[in-house]
Order: C-alpha cells, then structure tokens, then sequence
C-alpha cells in the first residue's frame, strides 16, 4: 500500500514539474558587453569620417542597455539615437522603414507615430538572433544615411557572435 502511494506522489510530482516547464519562455538577450563593441564601433566608424555621434543599444523592451555620445556630437543627436534604435525594436525592422511609411501617408504609422519615442529617421536597426529580433541600435549625427552605415558596422563587428 505504501508503494503505491510513493508511486503516485511521485509520478504527480513528475507531471507538475514538466508543466510547469512548459510554461517558462526561453529567449536570448544581448550582453553588455556585446553592446558596447557595437556601440564604440559604431563611433569609430563615424568619427573616421569626421562625424561626431551618439549612439543607444537598447534590449527587447526597449530599455537603454548602452549609450554613447562621441566628443563633438550635437546635443540632440542623444535623444534621436535613442529613439530610432527604440523604433526598429518596437517594429522590428529599420527605423527608416517606418518613416517611408510614414511618407506614404500610411494610416497605422500615423497612428503609431503618437506613441512616445517613435522616428522615422534612418539609424536605426534592429539586432536579431536567427528571427528573433532581440534588440535595437541607433546612431544619431552623421546624417546623408551615413548614421545607418556606422549601425550596421558596428552590428557586423559582432555578428559571429550573435548566432
């Protein structure tokens, strides 16, 4: 009698522990330090060129895991950064997707424009792990789709590591 009370406790217990399990979420998230590479690549590459900027890596929620603001860089170029990486987060794709739609006179981007931190300005990019997109880069202050460029060198410079 007594084993078959162990048995079924036990086998109760075995049944809990896989559903419970089954209800976890599993994600990756980028690391600090793997932010910082892409931030301070992002300067260097910007500032070979003569151009002074910032740049935000933000994480899945869109909260600043990086920034950096170059010597020289314009006082508004912080906050632009910070919200094109923000928006090719919240989008998951470039932020200057958003602004040709933006452009197009597209009813939901319009609508979505209200929400707080949005741009439609090129710089910003998302970061993905397969077809996770796990978080967002924005560089702000070079201008003429250059800000674009110093995102993407400095996504590349890691890009091994984010497989």
């Amino acid at each position: 009698m007594k084993k078959i009370g162990i048995i079924i406790v036990a086998a109760a217990a075995a049944i809990f522990a896989t559903s419970a399990n089954a209800q976890l979420l599993e994600h990756r998230d980028l690391k600090f330090a793997t932010a910082k590479v892409i931030a301070e690549t992002a300067i260097e590459t910007c500032r070979a060129r003569n151009y002074f900027v910032s740049v935000h890596v933000v994480d899945r929620y869109g909260a600043t895991i990086v920034s950096m603001v170059d010597d020289g860089a314009g006082p508004h170029t912080y906050e632009n950064a910070r919200r094109k990486a923000y928006t090719a987060m919240t989008f998951r794709r470039p932020s200057q997707e958003f602004g040709d739609r933006l452009a197009k006179a597209d009813t939901g981007a319009q609508l979505q424009l209200m929400l707080p931190g949005m741009s439609g300005q090129p710089g910003g990019i998302q970061v993905k792990v397969g077809n996770d997109t796990i978080a967002g880069i924005g560089v702000s202050g070079a201008g003429m789709g250059y800000d674009l460029v110093c995102a993407q060198t400095g996504l590349d410079k890691v890009a091994a590591q984010l497989k």
